[in-house]
């Protein structure tokens, strides 16, 4: 019966509700569409560097990822890749030769970084022909190369020009040599796209006279938020061999850094807003309260006990603020998908400054169950919250003062 006339008082007063419901609908919206953005952009900017790159686990000799050494290689023998490719949760493992190459073409000379690697396991692991944009893909006996667009744009090269490519060896030993140039490619991560370079493992191991050797093992997983089990289990694998494995984060530190420090700026952001959608809320309850104090103390004064009252205000509350919510998600939902499937693009002088920082200029939309409960059940928490006001109210009101009062 409560339920029913909180329902009936509602539509009594159509603008008074619609006007309350609007500001929680505008409220979740903002917030949705704001965390989606920023969950959207994080998740794309780790993909683009752990999927087309380092991977989300590598196996490494102890040192290398610190001084980028050549001569921390070690011998993956086909059993442990075997192995290691067993474990539960492995998707995709290839191993690499990754080291430092001055890249030479005409007059232009830019430092780049060289990745030996098999090209079928690597097709099978970044999908890298997703981002050949001229040329052909290497074939397993290729003596080619791939080059990034933003370093072939650099030196001035195209596809069937000759790449010279100059550095140190294995144990001080020159490595020098010329290769024809395959295809282009276009990585989404600016980083990638101004310094890499793709050849066979077996040529990169000529090249640095590091026959049989590698630098990592890079490994992708079905479910990655099962990384730190699977880690345990490859460290069991590998302990024996003296080598180690990192993950991810531990690899690009300065990118989660990043993550963390844009996520903290958001999430000030979104407390800012809920804070002003608070007294937003809670003026209008303040009015309707105010509107209904003659109201309440007629009701009280023909019979109605206070708790009922208080309790049908409660459920008043309650529904408005799941009307709004409601109208929020739904609302919220199209906005969302279209720009899911269409990102944001960054031209211009802008895109060319968030490019500097190292960062994709696109904005990506998430679609995540998870944010759309966290935000409804916070925006729900702040309904509650104003919704105490006209509670204690009706709880302490005195009706004679009540049913003469002149609002």
């Amino acid at each position: 019966m409560l339920a029913k006339l909180a329902w009936r008082n509602i539509w009594r007063n159509k603008r008074r509700t619609l006007i309350t419901a609007a500001s929680v609908l505008f409220a979740l919206l903002f917030a949705l569409v704001m965390r989606s953005m920023q969950i959207g952009t994080y998740g794309k900017m780790i993909s683009n560097l752990v999927q087309a790159y380092t991977g989300y686990i590598q196996v490494q000799e102890a040192g290398y990822w610190d001084k980028k050494d050549i001569n921390h290689t070690f011998e993956l023998s086909d059993t442990l890749l075997q192995e290691i490719s067993s474990v539960k949760n492995v998707a995709a493992t290839v191993p690499r030769l990754e080291y430092f190459a001055l890249a030479s073409f005409g007059l232009q000379t830019k430092g780049s970084i060289l990745v030996g690697t098999n090209p079928e396991k690597e097709e099978k692991f970044t999908h890298l022909t997703k981002w050949l944009i001229k040329g052909k893909y290497l074939t397993s006996d290729d003596s080619g190369v791939l080059i990034a667009s933003k370093l072939a744009n650099y030196l001035k090269i195209n596809v069937g020009d000759t790449l010279v490519l100059l550095g140190q060896g294995y144990h001080g030993i020159s490595a020098a040599g010329k290769f024809p140039v395959r295809g282009i490619l276009h990585f989404p991560s600016p980083d990638l796209d101004g310094q890499m370079i793709y050849m066979t493992l077996s040529m990169s191991q000529w090249f640095f006279s590091a026959e049989t050797q590698v630098t990592s093992l890079s490994i992708n997983l079905h479910n990655p938020e099962s990384l730190s089990e699977t880690k345990q289990s490859i460290d069991k694998l590998i302990k024996s061999h003296h080598l180690v494995t990192m993950s991810w984060e531990e690899m690009l530190v300065e990118t989660v850094q990043h993550i963390k420090a844009d996520n903290a700026s958001g999430l000030i952001m979104l407390a800012i807003l809920y804070l002003v959608v608070a007294f937003g809320v809670f003026g209008t309850v303040v009015m309707m309260t105010s509107e209904r104090t003659r109201e309440f103390g007629i009701m009280i004064s023909i019979g109605m006990k206070k708790g009922k009252l208080a309790i049908v205000t409660l459920f008043e509350m309650l529904m408005i603020g799941t009307l709004g919510i409601l109208s929020g998600i739904v609302f919220s939902l199209p906005i969302i998908g279209y720009y899911h499937l269409n990102p944001i693009y960054y031209g211009g002088e802008m895109g060319a400054v968030i490019e500097t920082y190292g960062i994709e200029p696109m904005l990506y939309f998430a679609i995540q169950p998870g944010f759309y409960w966290n935000q409804s059940l916070i925006v729900g928490i702040i309904v509650l919250a104003a919704a105490c006001y006209p509670v204690i109210r009706i709880l302490r009101l005195n009706e004679t003062k009540a049913i003469h009062s002149k609002i």
